[in-house]
């Protein structure tokens, strides 16, 4: 277990501890309203939610009418994405299997990438296989949304250390590093639960600038449309997110 890649580790129950707080409905049904502007989505368009984790998008996507899969490597992501669908009485084609790894073809009008799920690998040929394979899964013309973190933003705003105290008890202790050499970002994790109990993850996230993933996106066959500070439209900014579109030559 203890070789396992990080991102095999931290994306389970604990997981959603830490983030669903700061995540609620109204800010994923937001999201999708800026989504379906974004890349001109209709009732019936076939997206890809690649990384959907416990379908946040998904299932506002499918709600709102279009024949949504998502793919996630965490079956216990998938399994609370399933549970909710079922309980929301929608439809969507569910998928395990790891983003480098996309078994469609020419299949889909959208494959959106969502809460920085981009840059997950140690090397930048795998970061660049992942775009290949959404290249490939794209139908001709189709789009691609990938929001994630800004580099910019991570070496000018990140602190070293923190501490969050969470309503139930829960605290967070987060030590961060920017590797410059690398441009990876990696953040040690500590949970201290209300009885005491400790549990540890690591997350380590190769950040990208806005010229190297337009260089990388042309490589597979994406070319850029648009980009943004955030998926509200507002301007990319060295303090901002970003929300980057390109489209399947």
């Amino acid at each position: 277990m203890a070789d396992l890649p990080w991102y095999v580790h931290f994306f389970g129950e604990d997981y959603i501890r830490l983030y669903a707080p700061f995540l609620p409905t109204a800010k994923s049904e937001q999201d999708t309203k800026h989504i379906v502007r974004l890349l001109g989505l209709h009732p019936g368009d076939h997206l890809l939610d690649l990384c959907c984790g416990y379908g946040r998008h998904a299932l506002a996507l499918a709600r709102y009418g279009c024949i949504v899969t998502g793919q996630d490597l965490s079956p216990s992501l998938l399994q609370k994405a399933q549970d909710e669908a079922k309980k929301q009485q929608v439809h969507v084609n569910w998928i395990q299997s790891d983003m480098r790894t996309i078994p469609f073809e020419a299949s889909f009008d959208a494959v959106i990438s969502m809460f920085t799920s981009f840059g997950y690998f140690q090397s930048d040929e795998e970061d660049q296989k992942v775009l290949s394979q959404i290249s490939q899964a794209l139908k001709p013309g189709g789009l691609f949304l990938l929001e994630t973190i800004h580099q910019p933003r991570i070496i000018r705003t990140t602190t070293p250390h923190s501490i969050v105290h969470y309503p139930d008890g829960l605290i967070v202790l987060e030590e961060r590093h920017f590797d410059l050499l690398t441009s990876h970002n990696t953040v040690h994790i500590s949970l201290i639960y209300p009885d005491g109990q400790r549990t540890q993850y690591i997350q380590s996230i190769r950040t990208y600038t806005l010229t190297e993933l337009v260089r990388m996106l042309k490589t597979a066959g994406l070319e850029l449309q648009s980009y943004y500070g955030d998926l509200d439209g507002s301007p990319l900014s060295i303090e901002s997110r970003l929300a980057l579109i390109s489209r399947k030559r």
